[in-house]
C-alpha cells in the first residue's frame, strides 16, 4: 500500500507540517526524559515520509530512517532536504535492520501503528529483536499503536469521514474497516479530494494485525527489554497509546 500512497500521504492529514509538528512535540519530551539527554542518535524504523523523523530532527536529534517502502523513503528524502535536514535514509524491514548503518542508537521509534503491519508474533519478535540489535545498552524503545483492546471488543467499520479545506478546495479522508477474523481486518483508505477538473477519488488497502498488548510486552522481553511501559493518550497527549521499554 505505501508504494502507492506516499505521494498522497500527507493528505491523510488536515494539515500535516501541524500534524508532525504536534506529534515530535509530544514524541520528543518522552525520548529526552527517557534517555536522560540531548541531543539523542534515533534510528526511525518505520519512517514512511518522515512524519516523526524530520521534526526530531528538526528538535536537535540526530535521526536515521528507515522503512520498507521504497517509494516511501523515497518521498522522506525530498522533504528533508526541502526543510535542509540531514537525515539518512534506507530501505530497510523493521524485522531485520542489520544492513541500517549508525548504531548504536539512544533510541529507536516504531510510530503510527507500524506493527500492525506484522502478521504473526514471530514477526514481532523478529521486530523487537531488530530494535535491540540496533540501541546502546539502556536504549529506549518508542512505539505508538492503535489501542486494540478496545477496537476489537468494538470491531468498528468506519473511521471517519474527515472533511478537510485544501484552500478552498474540499478533501474528505475516510476508512472503512473489514474484519476478516478475530484479530484481522483489511483497512479501505478513501481520499476524495476537489481538483480543476473536478472531484478525485484515490483507494488504497492493507491487511492488519489488531496486535495485543500482550503480545508486544511478550516480544520486548524476549528481546532483553525491560520496564516496560505503555502510556495512555490522556497521559502522553498522543492520538495512539504508547509503549516504551529500555533494554537491559
Amino acid at each position: 500500500m505505501y508504494d502507492d500512497l506516499s505521494a498522497y500521504y500527507h493528505l491523510i492529514f488536515e494539515d500535516w507540517d501541524a500534524s508532525i509538528a504536534r506529534q515530535a512535540g509530544i514524541l520528543g519530551p518522552l525520548l529526552e526524559a527517557a534517555c536522560g539527554r540531548t541531543p539523542l542518535r534515533i534510528l526511525d524504523a518505520a519512517c514512511g515520509i518522515g512524519t516523526q523523523a524530520i521534526r526530531l530532527a528538526m528538535r536537535g536529534h540526530r535521526v536515521t530512517g528507515s522503512d520498507l517502502s521504497i517509494q516511501a523513503v523515497a518521498r522522506a528524502r525530498m522533504e528533508a532536504a526541502a526543510r535542509n535536514l540531514v537525515i539518512p535514509l534506507y530501505t530497510a524491514d523493521m524485522r531485520d535492520l542489520s544492513a541500517v548503518p549508525g548504531a548504536p542508537f539512544d533510541a529507536v521509534v516504531i510510530a503510527d501503528n507500524a506493527f500492525a503491519h506484522l502478521p504473526s508474533e514471530d514477526d514481532l519478535r523478529q521486530a523487537a529483536a531488530g530494535a535491540a540489535g540496533r540501541l546502546d545498552r539502556g536504549g529506549i524503545l518508542l512505539a505508538t499503536m492503535r489501542d486494540y483492546h478496545a477496537l476489537v471488543r468494538e470491531r468498528p467499520t468506519v473511521q471517519g469521514p474527515v472533511f478537510c479545506d485544501d484552500g478552498g478546495r474540499r478533501r474528505i479522508v475516510l476508512q472503512v474497516w473489514d474484519w476478516t477474523g478475530e484479530r484481522r481486518y483489511t483497512v479501505h483508505l478513501y481520499i476524495t479530494r476537489e481538483t480543476d477538473v473536478g472531484w478525485e477519488c484515490l483507494h488504497f488497502t492493507s491487511n492488519l494485525h489488531a496486535v495485543p498488548r500482550g503480545m508486544v510486552t511478550r516480544a520486548l522481553a524476549d528481546a532483553g527489554f525491560a520496564e516496560v511501559r505503555w502510556i495512555e493518550p490522556r497521559e502522553s497527549g498522543s492520538y495512539q497509546p504508547v509503549v516504551l521499554a529500555r533494554l537491559g
